[in-house]
């Protein structure tokens, strides 16, 4: 099933909004870990949980991209890891564009967006699955996490 959507965030040179198409979205990479069960089914405080989350975007034709959003968590109490999930959620997008210039970012705010949900959903089950209440993950800014990742690439140049 395709769904044509309108990317907020990218233009095609004539400040008009690009047409983006979802192709398909799967799991790429999927891992649940609960390394010290049963002992961490029962845990002794309320567990800490620490979330990655990573976008990359690769090409594969001619404005056709694979999206990948990895996403990280590691849940701990104080004395044991709980659980490890890595999940590589990806979907492939089709831009209608004349150049491919100005969609990176469409590539990396528009499409995770669009992504996350089902990673959240995924890692959802799976945590319940394993024996623990569902996490449900915050949502996440994709949009500040390319602004400050524009700033990190960002030369320093003294004022």
């Amino acid at each position: 099933m395709t769904t044509d959507t309108d990317a907020d965030h990218s233009t095609n040179g004539l400040d008009e909004p690009t047409t983006m198409q979802i192709n398909t979205q799967y799991i790429k990479d999927f891992s649940f870990e609960n390394p010290n069960s049963p002992g961490s089914l029962q845990p002794k405080s309320e567990p800490a949980v620490e979330v990655n989350v990573d976008v990359q975007a690769i090409p594969l034709s001619d404005h056709v991209y694979e999206v990948s959003l990895t996403t990280s968590i590691t849940g701990r109490d104080e004395t044991q890891t709980l659980f490890i999930i890595e999940l590589v959620y990806a979907g492939i997008f089709t831009f209608q564009v004349e150049s491919d210039d100005n969609i990176e970012p469409a590539l990396l705010i528009d499409c995770p967006q669009l992504l996350f949900p089902f990673a959240r959903s995924i890692i959802s089950s799976v945590t319940q699955n394993g024996g623990f209440p569902p996490l449900l993950l915050q949502p996440v800014n994709f949009a500040q996490l390319y602004i400050d990742s524009k700033k990190d690439s960002e030369p320093n140049v003294p004022k």
